[in-house]
């Protein structure tokens, strides 16, 4: 843990050398649940941007013809050189975003598995011959690496969400100019300095700290980039939609969330309770797709809502780093701020505060979990995107009423529904306006299937075979014989 704070400390990674920005100029990071500094991380702008995508770019003609079979070993190492290094891994995202450690443990071994997934995708990628409808003419598909791409990575889930972007970029021949977030900044940083220590040439993978706005805009500007990819807000993900038309990029867009999480009365409520503590709490519900609203059947409501408070006061809040916590703190005083506006907005709306709503009073930035009874519509967790340990609850009484309600958000990433009636699971199915659904199973997310969403919750997939094909250009070929 330390030795990788030492090497990572006030450097980024630009074609193969590890250096600051030109001014100098440093940003701090901060462990939220102490509020001790960390280190610090250069505070590079559009010159140090504009040096990394000129490597990427360089780098691009070599890598882009390398055999499949180098690339893919390159991934293989890459994924047992992660594992080797699993526990200091998670004790460094544990410091830098707070989560417990268990957790952290999980995300390194999730970001793992996408490597050795998209290695093994790559190798089953085909193109097709289609038949042609008049004379002996040939037409052929073929798929071929886009070129260089641009990765702006969340503070969330730091690690494995970099590792969902540079699997399938550098499985399909791309290289990398990555922008991790500067609140934790270190769990990408890394990435860079193991891909070094398993063979990785200079270049290809690329990593720089600073000014989101400007490392943003310079990289949706410049030519040489032909695919974004990026896991955010809407808010920002629309900015960055408008930056690319002028050199029409290849977007991958992985946006805000609104997620329902309906339980019917003919529910097991021990399985509807196991998947709300997933759900909700995992991360400190800071997840896009954590459950933002609690939608329960007026039969099963009062059940449910004893259990909900049940496990809600037994989690454990303290440091991640320590034993047994289940709840770690918020990344900072902001994500603090609007869970505390969230909740004020419920009671003011006539919601009741059944467990938790306040913030702990030590240092660092925690949050009790908490469980609010009596939402509807007219109150911000309704449309609102949470980010922390709030559970709201919804009554509702019958299948169209709730439909109508989980549908009415410009949202559409992720959703949940509990029921043991299979005709109604598939009319959820072919009803609700989301990219991923969740039937009687709280945690959705693998690296098998694709990870995206519907409406205002982004462009494209990452995960699953689709996640390779989006850093991909297809061409089409007439053979005339």
């Amino acid at each position: 843990m330390t030795k990788f704070l030492q090497d990572l400390d006030g450097k980024n990674l630009i074609n193969g050398a590890w250096v600051g920005a030109d001014t100098g100029e440093t940003v701090s990071v901060i462990d939220p649940a102490t509020l001790n500094e960390l280190g610090h991380i250069p505070n590079c702008g559009a010159r140090e941007t504009e040096m990394a995508i000129s490597a990427a770019d360089a780098a691009f003609g070599t890598w882009s013809k390398t055999d499949t079979l180098y690339r893919t070993g390159l991934l293989h190492k890459l994924h047992d050189c992660l594992m080797d290094h699993q526990e200091a891994l998670a004790e460094l995202l544990t410091l830098e975003q707070g989560k417990p450690l268990a957790e952290a443990r999980g995300e390194i071994a999730i970001g793992a598995a996408y490597i050795r997934w998209f290695a093994e995708e790559i190798r089953r990628l085909k193109g097709e011959i289609i038949p042609a409808p008049l004379g002996q003419n040939r037409f052929l598909t073929t798929y071929h690496p886009i070129g260089v791409v641009g990765a702006i990575t969340p503070w969330n889930f730091p690690s494995s969400m970099l590792a969902r972007k540079l699997g399938p970029a550098l499985a399909a021949g791309c290289t990398v100019v990555a922008k991790p977030s500067s609140l934790t900044p270190y769990s990408g940083l890394v990435w860079g300095k193991l891909c070094q220590d398993v063979g990785f040439p200079d270049g290809v993978v690329n990593i720089i700290t600073g000014s989101a706005r400007t490392i943003g805009e310079t990289i949706m500007g410049h030519a040489r980039v032909r695919k974004v990819t990026f896991t955010g807000s809407t808010e920002v993900g629309k900015t960055l939609i408008r930056q690319s038309a002028e050199t029409v990029k290849k977007l991958s867009m992985e946006l805000g969330g609104n997620a329902p999480f309906i339980v019917f009365d003919d529910a097991d409520l021990d399985k509807a309770i196991q998947g709300a503590l997933i759900s909700k709490y995992r991360n400190m519900g800071q997840t896009c797709v954590c459950t933002n609203r609690f939608y329960v059947q007026d039969g099963i409501h009062d059940r449910f809502v004893t259990r909900l408070n049940e496990i809600s006061k037994n989690l454990k809040l303290g440091n991640g780093l320590e034993d047994g916590v289940d709840q770690g703190p918020l990344i900072n005083d902001s994500a603090v701020a609007k869970v505390e506006e969230i909740i004020a907005d419920a009671v003011a709306k006539g919601g009741t505060i059944e467990v938790g709503g306040q913030r702990q009073q030590s240092k660092g930035t925690f949050f009790e979990p908490t469980v609010i009874t009596g939402a509807h519509k007219d109150m911000l967790c309704a449309t609102e995107e949470i980010f922390g340990p709030v559970s709201v609850v919804f009554k509702f009484k019958d299948e169209d009423e709730v439909i109508e309600a989980a549908n009415a958000t410009e949202f559409g990433l992720a959703s949940y529904v509990y029921t043991n009636d299979l005709n109604r699971a598939f009319r959820m199915n072919n009803a609700l306006e989301y990219g991923m659904i969740g039937i009687n199973s709280g945690l959705i997310t693998t690296v098998e299937a694709p990870f995206g969403g519907l409406k205002e919750s982004g462009i494209g997939k990452e995960g699953g075979s689709q996640g390779l094909t989006d850093y991909l250009s297809l061409k089409y070929t007439c053979i005339g014989m």
